[in-house]
Formats: structure tokens, sequence, C-alpha cells
């Protein structure tokens, strides 16, 4: 029986290797070479905002880093040509994306804690790179924490090593920061006006307060229910008048302490309802010094006034954007753009704080 399709029954209804890189090249000497970066974020795309219209928007999501695809880069013909030949590579995906921070500038951080590494997304280069201590130093064990300060390095908060490792902005190993026992170092925040690192040491109960050199300088809390005491502490932050607020995340509220470090008030208590908290985790500022809450249960953030008020709540359990599954880590930038470790969706969203939220 003859084919109506004979080039399909002798098997050439598919062009070989061979053709496709003859094509991608003849394209290549009509169209030129290789392929620019792409755009990085496509609000536009996806159109959501918080509150809803027709309130005024404040917060927007923009977009996503699940894999070092996500960057865009540019491609050469040569990495064009060599696609079309063997296929593309798998980006390089993270596996529990915890904490993140970015260096002020255009580099991504997010500590990875089951994949024992740091990912680190460069957005300007586009360029993806893992950083981790040496061998010799038996590596991360569960790295939780993540801070860049103001002597350009990034400081690492292991809890299960009980140590703060400490790179330098080019990914060199510094050494161990933290000179004192930590039990299970957590959440990291620096104050930069007054030369402190606050960190929240889960195990102990408290916050430990070094100084930029690492020496310890003085230790806050210890376990309870009172002001000033804590119940398993698992992050930090820090805003522009130097107060430090903390998760006090069993005793399921935010303490606030000012420049001195006095208590000074309770930001929510237990609850299911909106201004309360269940498991309070991330926590960070943004320029108007408005305290934004990762609720790793509730899977939203809540934002607050600087005298705690709740003001907007954004977020739910899903897997599209916008939505979140164990959210832990937050961070802003000085862009107000704000990363959230969407830890295990294994990605981190990316959003815009867009104005005053306070009428």
């Amino acid at each position: 029986m003859s084919s109506s399709r004979p080039d399909m029954a002798l098997g050439r209804g598919r062009p070989s290797k061979a053709a496709v890189a003859m094509l991608v090249l003849v394209a290549c000497l009509f169209a030129g070479c290789g392929q620019p970066k792409g755009v990085l974020f496509r609000p536009e795309a996806h159109g959501l905002v918080w509150p809803q219209p027709p309130a005024p928007a404040r917060v927007e999501y923009i977009g996503q880093l699940a894999t070092s695809d996500d960057l865009k880069p540019a491609r050469s013909f040569g990495e064009e040509l060599g696609e079309a030949l063997f296929g593309r590579k798998a980006g390089r995906s993270m596996l529990t994306p915890y904490a993140v921070c970015t260096d002020g500038g255009d580099r991504v951080f997010v500590c990875d804690s089951n994949a024992q590494c740091v990912h680190v997304f460069d957005l300007d280069r586009r360029e993806y790179e893992q950083w981790r201590p040496p061998e010799a130093t038996g590596g991360f064990s569960q790295p939780v924490g993540i801070v860049y300060d103001t002597r350009d390095r990034l400081l690492v908060a292991d809890s299960v090593a009980g140590v703060l490792f400490a790179f330098d902005g080019n990914g060199q190993y510094l050494g161990e920061l933290a000179r004192e026992p930590l039990l299970r170092p957590c959440g990291l925040a620096v104050d930069p006006r007054a030369g402190r690192i606050f960190v929240a040491d889960t195990g102990a109960h408290q916050v430990v307060v070094l100084a930029i050199d690492g020496e310890e300088r003085t230790r806050i809390g210890r376990r309870g229910t009172a002001l000033g005491e804590f119940n398993f502490p698992t992050n930090v932050a820090v805003d522009s008048a130097g107060r430090l607020f903390v998760s006090d995340t069993l005793n399921f509220r935010i303490q606030v302490f000012d420049h001195d470090l006095n208590a000074v008030r309770q930001i929510g208590e237990k609850g299911d309802m909106p201004g309360y908290f269940s498991h309070p985790k991330g926590l960070a500022l943004d320029s108007d010094d408005h305290l934004y809450v990762v609720d790793a249960h509730f899977e939203s953030v809540q934002i607050f006034d600087r005298e705690g008020r709740l003001l907007l709540a954004f977020g739910e359990e899903g897997h599209g954007p916008g939505q979140f599954w164990l959210p832990t880590g937050i961070a802003i930038s000085g862009d107000d753009r704000v990363w959230i470790a969407d830890s295990y969706n294994r990605r981190v969203q990316v959003f815009q704080y867009l104005a005053e939220i306070e009428p």
C-alpha cells in the first residue's frame, strides 16, 4: 500500500539535528547571532495587586525566581547552536529556599536549608552561582538565616552547626563570625548606624547582639511569655530609627524594642483573624517603615504601621502567582522590592511596594 505522505513514511517528516543546526545558522546569518537578555519581570502580564480595585494598589506582584533560567541571560550563537543540536540544559533550581536578602544592588541571595547552599542571582549580569564554605569546614549543615552587612560581607546563620559563616562580596569564605556559643541561630538583621548585628537564637530563647566584628555585646530575653521574654524567636528586623522587631514565633506575636533594646510593645497574638498570627516568621520593613510579617501557616503576609496597626494582608495557600506554600523569609530592598522565600513552592516570589499605605 502506498502512503499519501511518503516523507513521513520514510522517517523524513522531522528534520535531523544537523538540518536544525543549518536552519539556525541560516537564521543567524540573516537576523543576527545570539539572543539578547530577556525581560526579568513583567507585572503587566499578571495584573495582581493588593488591595483589590477600586482601592488604590499598594502591593503589586511582579514575578518570581525559581531557577537560574529565570535570569533570562543573553545567549551567544554558539549556545543557540548547541541547544539546537543537543537540547537545552535544565536551569539550576532551589530545594527549600528559607531566607533571602540582597546586597543593596543587583544581587539576590537565597539561603537553601536542605540544599545546604546559598543561591546567588545576579540580576544585572544575569549570572547564577552557589556559595558554600570550604569542604574542610564541613560545609553547611542547615543554613536558615542570611544578611548582607555594612562591610560587604554575606553572613549566614547555620542552626545545626550553631555558627555564623561569613563570605566576602566575591564569595570567598572568611570564616566564622560569632565567637560566643550560639545554640540554634536563625534570623539575622543589621543595624548599620549602631554597628550591631542581631541574631535570633531560637534554641536559647534570646536575641544575641553582636558588634560588627563578631564580638558579643549583650543578650536580650529568656524563655517566657512576658514582654521582653521569648518562646522560640525565629527572625529579626531593624527599622530606620534603630528599633528592633522580633518574631516571637511560639508566643504568636511580634515584639518591638527601642534603640536601647527596651521592650516597648507586642504586635498581634494567637488567632485566625487579620492582625493575629499562627506561625509568624520572616520580618522586613519598607521605606516607610511598614512592618511586613510572613505567617507560614496562614500562607500570607501582613503589613503593619509604625504603631502596630494592621494595614493590609496579601497571599493565600496555593502554587500560582501571589500564592504561598509555607513561606518563611522576606527581604525588602532599597527600591521597595519585596522578596519572599516561598519554601515549599521552591521559589522566591517578587512584589513591589507601590506607595504610602497610610491615609
